[in-house]
């Protein structure tokens, strides 16, 4: 488990369009909704100083737990949607949906490759990667933020590893099919590189060749017209 997130918030009234003198006033519009315990809440719009926010925020991923503290009233929460400028890149809406404690949650976690793997540097190998998150279901609370696996495994050739290979805590319920290939390791192949840098030559070769043929068809045809006119 992850230290706490903490966001500050207040309700917010200024709605629709009007919410961009929100942002002129460095504010961010956002909303909650979801449940708290077993009750669907309605939603609630808030905002939110963008300015601190958007540090906290902007580091997030789907299965950060976040508390959002509105007036005094505590939110449970994970980011749904972040709107973001499409020029400027700064926030412009954030969407949580509230969540119960006590109920598990799907999502999808980011897998990331941890340490050098021995092939690459013994067998001049390189790494690939398959899937690069990985489905659970956990409660809230035991949600990470990433998946972390350990690339020193990739000793030889034959390594690889499968999402069966991971060691995850009980907390989690896999739901990606255990056969999904995380990472594995193969050689450069130098001898396709060279046949591409051959084929290439060839075709420009190619291009080349007609260029000449039709620059020579185009003086004999001016040679034959300078005749026909001494004629």
């Amino acid at each position: 488990m992850t230290e706490q997130i903490i966001l500050e918030a207040q309700k917010r009234t200024v709605i629709g369009k009007k919410v961009g003198v929100l942002r002129r006033q460095g504010l961010l519009p956002g909303i909650i909704y979801g449940r708290i315990g077993k009750d669907q809440i309605d939603p609630i719009t808030i905002q939110l100083d963008l300015h601190e926010a958007s540090k906290t925020i902007n580091k997030l991923t789907g299965s950060s737990l976040v508390k959002l503290v509105v007036e005094g009233q505590e939110y449970p929460a994970i980011l749904r949607e972040a709107q973001k400028d499409i020029i400027y890149g700064t926030l412009r809406h954030v969407d949580f949906m509230a969540v119960s404690l006590t109920e598990k949650l799907q999502t999808a976690v980011p897998i990331e490759l941890i340490g050098q793997a021995p092939a690459e540097v013994n067998l001049a190998a390189v790494v690939v990667t398959g899937i690069s998150e990985l489905e659970i279901e956990c409660l809230p609370q035991d949600m990470p933020e990433r998946i972390e696996v350990d690339a020193t495994v990739l000793v030889d050739m034959d390594s690889v590893i499968f999402v069966k290979d991971l060691d995850l805590p009980d907390t989690y319920d896999v739901l990606t099919d255990p056969e999904e290939l995380i990472a594995g390791v193969t050689y450069v192949t130098i001898e396709e590189e060279e046949e591409e840098e051959d084929e290439l030559a060839e075709l420009l070769d190619e291009d080349a060749e007609p260029e000449v043929i039709e620059k020579g068809k185009k003086e004999d045809e001016d040679f034959d017209t300078e005749e026909e006119e001494e004629a």
